[in-house]
């Protein structure tokens, strides 16, 4: 048994670079669809939904999609510059979830449909990059 252990864990040790940049482009493109999908500018579904200014609208869409692209793009800078813009990246993405749980979801503080929704695991990603950064 301790020999299959080993080998598992020979195999999975080649993988573990993809780890977090699975993570990263899996929580970058989810902000990018976000993001895009409120296209064209200002998004009228949004302005209409929550009663927000077009500039706050429009703010929020260029935000997902800009957390998005910085978030994947920092991964590939390997630099301390690279670290910074993933961490600011994570930064964007945990303010943003915040005021979406404030606005959006209130009531799933006091019930579990927080965890049963991609909006905490979002919340999660976003703080393991700002906390993480590249390393």
């Amino acid at each position: 048994m301790k020999n299959l252990i080993n080998k598992i864990n020979d195999f999975f040790s080649n993988f573990e670079a993809l780890a977090s940049l699975f993570l990263r482009f899996g929580i970058a493109i989810a902000f990018l669809i976000h993001g895009l999908n409120k296209f064209p500018l200002p998004p009228q579904g949004l302005i209409e939904y929550f009663d927000l200014s077009p500039t706050i609208a429009s703010f929020v869409a260029i935000s997902e999609v800009s957390a998005g692209i910085v978030l994947i793009v920092g991964g590939f800078i390997k630099n301390p510059y690279g670290n910074f813009i993933t961490r600011l990246a994570g930064f964007v993405i945990v303010i943003m979830m915040i005021n979406i749980f404030a606005i959006a979801h209130s009531d799933w503080f006091i019930t579990s449909k927080l965890f049963t929704s991609e909006q905490i695991f979002l919340f999660i990603g976003g703080l393991y990059f700002l906390i993480k950064g590249n390393k």
